[in-house]
């Protein structure tokens, strides 16, 4: 079961003392069954030494089965906590094309549903140990009562198994299935977020959208589940056959065999009665274990995915790179799949020099590799072939990530921290004031202990506390892509004709992807792609 495979790699001591404590309290508690049967079928006067092992055994049960119960669930929830910082770990770490290429559709089903499922199912693991701990030593005892019955016992206990496992192999494949179709949910309820406005205009394509993408999945969905969870009601219903038949045989099949006395049918039908409870909690949180597995599974397939991916990142600061004097891109190709496209894009090769002090815009139309090649530049692509030099030295997997620390940037989608993370200043409420104060959104946006107060603002102001953040970062190099594309013709002047002149003069180089050819004459270097291409510069 990977399940548990999962919380043995975690620790494996304590899932040993964890089954030790279990088993413990299993053996009690059939030694309390024993002595009841004792008990009853005793024909002297009950001792009080009965009555102190009873109270013995049942403080030694609870004592022992709560310990094992706690350092179990301790056990899974550390599990559980250190699962989520591995997947973040993995992502963090991945190259951004190959997240794009996955989907956040996927991601967030990942790293919400399945961890989520898998929580659920290590809650019900430290019960579903000290249930097979009761049934293991119910079933020791009855052996030792009699192991001609046992042994048929155990016989018609094999074949449950079997049919069982049949029927919970059928469910766990249409969970399977189940959870592929979650994927798609994901994204049909990303696509209703982003999408809203354009739904709400256009009666035909909502109603299309909503009957022939997301009913069929949530259809889909829904007849998996209804299969897979009425395979385990019956699976736990046919539990319940096959131990009402047991004891249907005990009650009238075994008293006609020669040797077979009361005091021992008594017995037997003692324990088999007192084993109806942990057969059917097993039976009823197969479904969690079943789906905790299936979540188990999509993470291993989806870490594998990732890990094989994987960049070198430190999880220590990095020191920011020096000054830099010239920065090369030297015959960079890049390719990658667009969607409606025939054949791969290819961007390249890119031969460009830049240095302090630069300001470069990047022009072209929509779809040229504008964007594209600003990721190269920052190192959030890597080059296929050619190769980036930082002072005549190449940009490798080993110094890449130093490398990115060169770059403040505000992307087209960029995301904005309402925090200032990493951003380390004895004066930093004041600082980002000053620069509320240049980008004029003071009377809009409070500073409060390193913190912005609102983000609740319109699409342009946003852009501005994302170019706070550039500001506060201070690297060497900054990129924007086409920051002024949402900027009123007033601010749009201030950007163009002050803000970057204003970096120029500190020494900053300035990459700019922009559209706005009233301005090009500003630029010290314009370089235009056409389809990947550089045709002038």
């Amino acid at each position: 079961m990977n399940l548990i495979w999962f919380l043995v790699r975690t620790s494996w001591r304590l899932i040993v003392i964890s089954l030790i404590l279990g088993t413990i309290s299993g053996t009690c508690s059939v030694l309390l069954i024993a002595l009841i049967n004792d008990t009853i079928n005793a024909n002297h006067p009950i001792d009080n030494r009965l009555l102190w092992n009873f109270i013995q055994l049942l403080i030694v049960m609870m004592i022992t089965g709560t310990l094992s119960q706690y350092f179990l669930v301790s056990l899974s929830q550390s599990a559980i906590v250190r699962l989520r910082q591995r997947l973040v770990d993995w992502i963090l770490a991945c190259p951004l094309r190959y997240l794009e290429e996955l989907g956040a559709n996927r991601l967030l089903a990942t790293l919400t549903d399945d961890v989520d499922k898998i929580s659920d199912s290590a809650i019900v693991l430290p019960f579903l140990f000290i249930d097979f701990a009761l049934i293991i030593g119910c079933l020791a005892y009855l052996s030792i009562l009699s192991w001609q019955i046992f042994l048929s016992i155990f016989i018609f206990l094999l074949l449950a198994v079997v049919v069982i496992q049949i029927f919970l192999t059928r469910s766990e494949k249409l969970m399977e299935l189940a959870r592929e179709q979650q994927d798609y949910m994901f994204r049909h309820f990303q696509t209703i977020i982003d999408g809203i406005k354009e739904l709400k205009l256009n009666s035909y394509r909502r109603q299309a959208f909503v009957t022939q993408e997301f009913q069929v999945t949530a259809e889909s969905r829904r007849r998996y589940n209804v299969i897979s969870i009425t395979l385990l009601g019956f699976t736990s219903y046919l539990g319940q056959l096959f131990f009402f038949s047991i004891l249907g045989m005990l009650l009238f099949v075994a008293p006609k065999l020669a040797g077979i006395n009361t005091t021992l049918l008594s017995g037997y039908a003692l324990v088999i009665t007192f084993l109806n409870d942990p057969i059917s909690n097993i039976l009823q949180m197969f479904p969690q274990i079943i789906q905790g597995n299936v979540a188990i599974n999509k993470i291993q397939n989806l870490g594998l995915a990732l890990a094989s991916n994987s960049e070198v990142i430190s999880n220590e600061s990095i020191n920011l790179p020096p000054a830099f004097h010239s920065l090369e891109l030297v015959d960079v190709k890049y390719s990658y799949f667009r969607e409606g496209e025939a054949k791969n894009f290819l961007l390249g090769p890119i031969n460009l020099t830049f240095r302090p002090g630069n300001v470069i815009f990047i022009i072209g139309g929509n779809g040229s590799g504008k964007s594209s090649l600003a990721k190269l530049i920052t190192g959030l692509y890597v080059p296929e072939s050619g190769e980036i030099l930082l002072d005549g030295k190449p940009i490798t997997e080993n110094n890449r990530e130093q490398y990115r620390q060169l770059f403040s940037t505000v992307f087209s989608d960029f995301y904005l921290f309402e925090r200032f993370f990493g951003i380390s200043s004895d004066n930093l409420n004041a600082e980002a004031f000053e620069y509320l104060q240049k980008l004029q959104l003071e009377h809009k946006v409070e500073i409060k202990e390193g913190s912005l107060s609102t983000l609740n603002l319109s699409h342009g102001q946003r852009k501005r506390l994302a170019l706070l953040t550039a500001y506060l970062e201070d690297r060497p190099i900054y990129l924007f892509d086409e920051w002024a594309a949402d900027q009123d013709p007033y601010f749009r002047e201030i950007f163009y004709k002050q803000l970057l002149p204003e970096l120029k003069h500190q020494g900053k180089t300035i990459l700019a992807i922009t559209h706005d050819d009233r301005y090009f004459y500003l630029a010290d270097k314009l370089i235009k792609l056409d389809y990947g291409k550089i045709v002038s510069r």
